[in-house]
């Protein structure tokens, strides 16, 4: 039995602590295959040991997606829907589409790294005022646990991921919400192996062939360097260290081998849906000091939909990174902490399962009066349009000229 909306709406008003779905994978090259994780500063692997909970023994893991990273990837999946014409959320949108720049985009408030309190938005414009400045914008400067009401309206999913409004007038003492949904994958048992790297030249240039020299004012026809020394009476500086044609990517790399990759027994991904931290949460309306219970419930039920659905979309794709795709060895199943002591109750549930529960715990929302403001379109002032230009325009420059 999948959940349905009855069972999520008893969930959130009773005593249930929280939704978890833990997911198995092995390499998708199969068991024993090489697994890359991602690198953090210095080239390093976050490497840790972990307690066994049946042997008590302590076994060495490595970290295969972060919190943060899974976020993003849940967040990406609501978008990716939205996009489809799947789903209707509410959210903020600046578009970089102007003539001045060489490079156009768009950035969402599933996008943005501090979601509705990006900086991006808040020095946007909406209707010609400075987002912050608009009767949309100081929502977030009214905003707070005991009065969510207005970031249900125009950000809903900020208030399942989280956000700390560290960028508005507040500064660092601007208002905080906590994650409600937390996701990440580790490999367990992991053993620490090798990587190499080679490149053959098909034009089989030596290093002898050089040195190379700078020419920064070389025209259309030039490729940045070249090999003579001496133009017009001045002596150039060699190309890289010494010049040789290795500086200009020419030539071939002798193989090297270094750390890289691990095996590992499993990959584990769990994610924790809490609905003790969804339900701190108010929704008061009209501008009301008070909320009232069916509204509340009617939120936290949207927002639980939201995260089920999310944690359920996000498992589609398992393709990390290069060299880090894992395939599940069990299907999607989500369990009820509900009673202490007692085994929690399990729901298998697809994609289709989860939007159709989340289409109806939204509408149900809706009816219950709470805000719902579909796309917000900002535009970038003057000054952050300025900014993105130069650098764009620095981003195609060499180190030197940048």
């Amino acid at each position: 039995m999948t959940i349905d909306l009855p069972t999520l709406q008893e969930a959130v008003t009773g005593r249930a602590a929280a939704f978890r779905c833990i997911t198995r994978y092995q390499p998708a090259g199969g068991p024993g295959d090489k697994i890359f994780p991602p690198t953090y500063g210095g080239g390093k692997y976050a490497k840790e040991k972990r307690v066994n909970p049946e042997t008590g023994k302590t076994q060495k893991c490595v970290l295969l997606d972060s919190v943060a990273s899974q976020a993003n990837r849940m967040e990406l999946a609501l978008l990716s829907a939205c996009r489809a014409g799947l789903l209707d959320l509410p959210l903020l949108e600046v578009r970089f589409d102007q003539d001045v720049l060489p490079y156009k985009f768009t950035v969402t408030s599933l996008e943005a790294p501090h979601r509705v309190a990006d900086a991006l938005f808040r020095d946007s414009l909406l209707d010609g005022k400075i987002f912050r400045k608009s009767s949309t914008g100081q929502i977030l400067d009214h905003a707070n646990v005991a009065n969510a009401t207005g970031i249900f309206g125009i950000c809903p999913t900020a208030l399942l991921f989280g956000f700390w409004d560290s960028t508005g007038p507040r500064g660092g003492a601007g208002i905080k919400f906590q994650r409600a949904i937390t996701s990440e994958i580790t490999g367990y048992r992991a053993v620490p192996g090798k990587k190499t790297a080679s490149r053959i030249d098909p034009a089989k240039i030596p290093a002898g062939a050089g040195p190379l020299y700078e020419q920064t004012a070389n025209g259309d026809e030039h490729p940045g360097w070249t090999l003579r020394g001496d133009q017009a009476g001045n002596r150039l500086k060699k190309l890289g260290k010494d010049g040789r044609p290795s500086e200009a990517n020419h030539g071939n790399v002798m193989p090297t081998v270094e750390d890289g990759g691990f095996t590992i027994i499993e990959a584990v991904q769990t994610t924790v849906l809490s609905l003790a931290a969804i339900r701190r949460l108010r929704f008061p309306l009209q501008g009301k000091a008070d909320s009232d219970p069916a509204v509340n419930t009617a939120a936290h039920t949207a927002l639980a939909a939201l995260g089920l659905y999310a944690g359920t979309m996000a498992r589609a794709d398992t393709d990390l990174r290069s060299r880090c795709h894992l395939w599940p060895q069990n299907t999607v199943k989500w369990e009820m902490l509900d009673r202490p002591a007692q085994p929690p109750k399990e729901f298998p549930m697809d994609e289709e399962n989860a939007l159709v529960l989340l289409k109806e715990a939204l509408d149900a929302a809706k009816k219950a009066g709470l805000p719902w403001e579909g796309l917000i379109e900002l535009t970038p002032s003057s000054e952050l349009l300025e900014l993105v230009r130069r650098s764009q325009e620095l981003d195609t420059q060499s180190p030197e000229q940048s």
